[in-house]
C-alpha cells in the first residue's frame, strides 16, 4: 500500500468480500503457504468474491509472489503429508504450482533474491504492458520455493533462470501475476506498478 500511496494512487483495503463490489481493480498480494491461504480465502468468502468480480474479464488483477500462485488451478504446497490429490487455486489461469525442486531446480531454494527477468518476445504488447518501459533483463525481487507452470505457454509472460527457466510472471486477459515482489524492486517495481495500474483503467 505504501508503494501505492508513493506513487500518488490511494489504495483502499478491503476487509469484506462484499466491498470488492465497489472496487475497479485488486492486487491480491501473498506471503506464506498456499494450503493456508486457500483455505483462508474459501473460510472467509474470498474465493468465491474474487472469481465474481475478476472472472470473465469484469476487473483487473495483480496476483504478486503467492497471489500470483493462488491464480493456478492447484498446488500441492500444503496439501497433507501423503496426499494425492492438489489443493484448488482461484484457477483464473490454468495451470499448476510445483516445487521448484521437482522443476529441476538444484539450486538453493528458497530462491532469494535478484533476479534478470526476461519478457517473451509480443507476450505483453497489448494494452500498454505490465513490462512497458521496462528493459528486458531487468533484476526484480524473488522469495519463494513454489514456481507456477501454466498449462498454456501463452499465458506465460515472463520468465527468470534460476538454474532452470521459472514463470516470472503471466498474463489472461485483464489478470496479471508475478512472482516476483514490485514492491520489493526499486524503481522496476514501481514502474510496473504504474503500468498495471494504467492497464487496469484501460
Amino acid at each position: 500500500m505504501r508503494a501505492l500511496e508513493d506513487l500518488r494512487v490511494a489504495p483502499l483495503l478491503v476487509k469484506k468480500p462484499l466491498e470488492m463490489r465497489n472496487m475497479d481493480s485488486f492486487i491480491l498480494p501473498g506471503v506464506g503457504n498456499f494450503g493456508d491461504c486457500a483455505r483462508l480465502l474459501v473460510k472467509d468468502g474470498w474465493f468465491d468474491a474474487l472469481i465474481e468480480e475478476v472472472g470473465g474479464g469484469r476487473k483487473s488483477l495483480l496476483g504478486v509472489c503467492l497471489g500470483m500462485q493462488m491464480l493456478a488451478s492447484s498446488s500441492m504446497e500444503g496439501a497433507e503429508h501423503g496426499a494425492t490429490e492438489s489443493i484448488a487455486g482461484l484457477g483464473l489461469i490454468p495451470g499448476r504450482v510445483e516445487r521448484l525442486s521437482s522443476l529441476g531446480c538444484k539450486l538453493r531454494v528458497p530462491h532469494i533474491g535478484w533476479n534478470e527477468v526476461s519478457c517473451r518476445p509480443g507476450a505483453d504488447a497489448e494494452g500498454g504492458g505490465l513490462f512497458d518501459g521496462i528493459p528486458d533483463l531487468t533484476d526484480f525481487y524473488f522469495v519463494h520455493s513454489y514456481a507456477f507452470v501454466p498449462d498454456d505457454p501463452f499465458d506465460m509472460l515472463a520468465t527468470t533462470d534460476y538454474g532452470v527457466p521459472i514463470t516470472a510472471a503471466v498474463r489472461r486477459g485483464r489478470v496479471w501475476g508475478t512472482q516476483f515482489h514490485p514492491e520489493k524492486s526499486s524503481r522496476a517495481g514501481f514502474r510496473l506498478l504504474r503500468n498495471f495500474i494504467h492497464c487496469a483503467s484501460c
